[in-house]
């Protein structure tokens, strides 16, 4: 079943992509979620038509994701945690890697942050998609919270 995207869908494809997926898949999620449309010839042409139109404001987008990568690949991310010697008390999640680019003047969604569950000290290295063209991997380190 060839299905066009309505937006982007974790590990299928993202906005305006044209997939090929199960029947069942595609009847019983995709389209009654509002996630996808059949591609129909009428459908693959009118998405031709807005993908042609849509493409000088799309250069502009992927630019703009290209000086946030700059910006974050210019960052030193250290995110400090409870920890008894390497093993961290929790765990440090793409919400507290989200966390720490705020308090760094960038504000990134977690949901395109992909780094996994971290629960031991030492450096890591997280993905973020600013753009279906545009990701970064991003170095941090978690350092165990100094008590007194």
């Amino acid at each position: 079943m060839e299905l066009i995207l309505k937006q982007d869908v974790q590990n299928l494809g993202f906005k305006d992509d044209t997939v090929t997926v199960k029947a069942g898949y595609g009847r019983n999620y995709l389209i009654p979620q509002g996630f996808a449309t059949l591609a129909t010839p009428t459908a693959k042409k009118v998405l031709a038509e807005n993908l042609k139109q849509r493409a000088f404001k799309e250069q502009k987008v992927v630019n703009d994701a290209k000086s946030i990568a700059e910006a974050l690949k210019a960052l030193e991310i250290k995110i400090t945690a409870k920890a008894g010697g390497e093993k961290l008390f929790g765990s440090v999640t793409n919400a507290d890697i989200a966390e720490a680019l705020e308090k760094n003047g960038q504000s990134i969604d977690r949901k395109y942050i992909t780094s996994g569950i971290v629960k031991r000290t030492g450096k890591y290295s997280a993905s973020i998609r600013l753009h279906r063209e545009v990701i970064v991997d991003l170095p941090y380190e978690i350092v165990a919270e100094q008590t007194a």
